[in-house]
């Protein structure tokens, strides 16, 4: 480029910001060099990721040439990470990851923030400057579009993309994608699907298939958006965001343990992703796979160490799951969760303690992991720490509570677990996902290998109930609320049973006194309890076979 094309107004490159972060002054300096040399004038350097978020914040760039590794703290990806999150970066702004590093692993983990492209090291100016001229080059013609969708004025920014498809035919993709993606911010499904159904008529390409799935979902066609994903992860496995979405459609299905394998072969391929690992977690956590949740826990965590992501809520679940794990296991491997969730919940004390809440909640597991153990004197000493907190039950947030009520159950404070959890119900009567988790810590105030063995017995009762064998169904109830026995619709379940023997002909009052007792236990049972009306019902009909 001659010194008369850089003085001149038609040289791109010298109208932009640019901003190189890189750990070696070197390097940047090299860098610097190279794009004045293409006719850049106005370059930040800096050396690691804090300054460089920190120059975001409060100032405009529109290229970012960024190294994967920076040394201790933020890499490249936790960079990328946090501007997308803080919006900091224009939808005009370049963003270029450059490294000397190409492994799968990096390659898929900063892929999820999609950069604009890759730079490998070595890097002379002739590529440097062959790359970013096609890319300023798109970036000038689309920055009246992309301008739109940062004011979040999407009607204009879809009338800016029809207008422009016909005289930039080069850019045809990116404006039809563009096009289909803000028809589907303003809930147009029918105008996006149209988009990405003529695109596939025309050729095959993944992610006017990801767009199809994605407006199925919206518009609750699971079955076929789960046809659409599967098809397109067989051809194209490393396109990450499918996994997701078929996760989503599958968990809307009520298939949930084929969601978590979905998520799991998802975080195989690319590990680095923490939200994924969260949904993992959580997932697994519900599924009660809790080997699995403490692994994407423990991912999370440890992800969360340079990311703007990072919360002290993933370390209480990681503790709360190792609490579970540990819980009524005294072998070795027991002790080396309970162990390992202590560290853990030391470690956030320390990581957040500007956050009052965090040690109330830590403490609270920490008693219930030493009570899993059986070391019931520091269990007791854990809690009698955070005392004066727990005091006034209307302090109390939801979670805090139940996690407290699900210590005193451990404690063999039943009374005051359950009626800490009758406050908390009448404080949140209005939140029903609140109310669930209340319900179910009723229902099944046990560890979690008695929840699921209480469950597998509920199930074999449902099944030999329904092949007629009422003894079976019986045996099964009664072994399931041997462990559960305040569990309501385990008692309406085996009271359901016992009316049908006698109804069969097998006139045993003893029967029908048993059907009371089992309704008896239910007596307290609120209003808003799923089963409540079932309850009425049987307890109507018990006394009229009694009359």
């Amino acid at each position: 480029m001659t010194d008369k094309t850089r003085s001149s107004g038609g040289n791109p490159f010298g109208k932009l910001h640019y901003l190189i972060i890189d750990d070696f002054e070197n390097f940047r300096l090299s860098m610097r060099q190279m794009l004045r040399s293409c006719g850049a004038d106005k370059i930040e350097l800096v050396a690691h990721g804090a300054p460089a978020i920190q120059y975001c914040a409060y100032n405009h760039v529109d290229v970012v040439l960024c190294d994967y590794n920076l040394g201790e703290g933020k890499n490249g990806q936790h960079i990328l990470e946090e501007l997308r999150h803080k919006k900091l970066l224009k939808r005009s702004s370049l963003f270029l990851m450059v490294t000397a590093e190409t492994s799968k692993e990096m390659v898929m983990g900063a892929r999820e923030y999609q950069p604009d492209a890759y730079l490998t090291k070595p890097i002379n100016r002739a590529m440097l400057e062959k790359r970013l001229s096609g890319m300023i080059d798109q970036r000038n013609a689309l920055l009246p579009i992309n301008r739109e969708i940062d004011r979040e004025n999407y009607p204009e920014a879809i009338s800016l993309c029809l207008k422009t498809l016909p005289k930039q035919p080069r850019y045809k993709t990116w404006l039809m994608k563009t096009l289909a993606d803000l028809y589907y911010q303003v809930g147009d499904y029918s105008h996006a699907l149209k988009i990405y159904t003529d695109v596939l008529n025309q050729r095959d390409l993944s992610w006017a298939r990801l767009g199809r799935g994605k407006i199925l979902l919206a518009t609750q066609n699971y079955d076929q958006a789960v046809s659409v994903l599967r098809e397109l992860l067989s051809k194209h496995p490393d396109y990450m965001e499918a996994y997701d979405l078929l996760a989503d459609g599958l968990e809307r299905q009520g298939r949930v343990t084929q969601a978590q394998q979905v998520l799991e072969k998802a975080t195989e391929r690319s590990p680095n992703a923490l939200l994924r690992q969260k949904q993992l977690a959580c997932l697994a956590t519900s599924n009660q796979d809790m080997s699995t949740a403490s692994d994407a826990w423990r991912q999370t965590v440890n992800l969360g160490t340079h990311s703007i992501h990072d919360s002290s809520d993933h370390y209480l679940s990681l503790g709360q799951t190792l609490s579970d794990l540990s819980e009524g296991d005294s072998s070795d491997e027991g002790s080396k969760h309970a162990d390992e969730a202590i560290k853990v919940l030391s470690r956030m004390e320390k990581r957040f303690s500007d956050d009052d809440g965090v040690q109330v909640r830590s403490r609270i597991v920490q008693s219930r992991i030493y009570a899993g153990q059986g070391r019931i004197g520091e269990a007791e000493k854990a809690l009698e720490s955070v005392a004066e907190a727990l005091a006034d039950p209307d302090l109390i947030d939801a979670d805090t509570g139940i996690d407290y009520a699900k210590t005193l159950f451990r404690l063999g404070r039943e009374d005051q677990a359950k009626h800490l959890l009758g406050q908390l119900a009448q404080r949140f009567s209005e939140e029903p996902d609140t109310l669930q988790k209340i319900e179910n810590l009723l229902d099944e105030p046990v560890g979690f290998r008695q929840k699921l063995q209480a469950r597998a017995q509920n199930r074999d009762g449902i099944k030999a109930f329904e092949s007629g064998d009422l003894e079976a169904a019986i045996d099964q109830f009664s072994a399931a609320l041997a462990i559960v026995p305040a569990h309501a619709a385990l008692n309406l379940n085996l009271v359901q049973v016992l009316m049908k023997k006698y109804a069969d002909g097998e006139n045993d009052p003893q029967l029908l006194q048993r059907c009371q007792q089992h309704l008896d236990r239910l007596a307290s049972l609120p209003e808003q309890h799923r089963q409540y009306r079932r309850y009425l019902a049987l307890s109507k009909k018990l006394k009229g076979m009694m009359a």
